[in-house]
């Protein structure tokens, strides 16, 4: 298996990141620089001025949910 989408986000990343599967009706997220930081990352792009999760993005964030529940436990 590749690493190649290891990254060591922090809980507020973990949190955007989640938050755009579904994006929110307004199309704006409450902390604007953590999706800033998600960008420069390459996991999230801004489409029309709303942010949107990468193809990268979604294999970060569907690797990492077994990180998340070790956390939870």
């Amino acid at each position: 298996m590749s690493n190649d989408f290891d990254f060591d986000l922090s809980s507020d990343q973990w949190e955007a990141l989640k938050a755009l599967r579904n994006p929110v009706s307004n199309g704006r997220l409450a902390k604007a620089y953590v999706v800033e930081s998600l960008i420069k990352l390459g996991l999230v792009v801004m489409n029309d001025g709303v942010p949107a999760m990468t193809p990268t993005g979604r294999k970060v964030l569907v690797r990492g949910s077994c990180r998340l529940l070790d956390l939870v436990a």
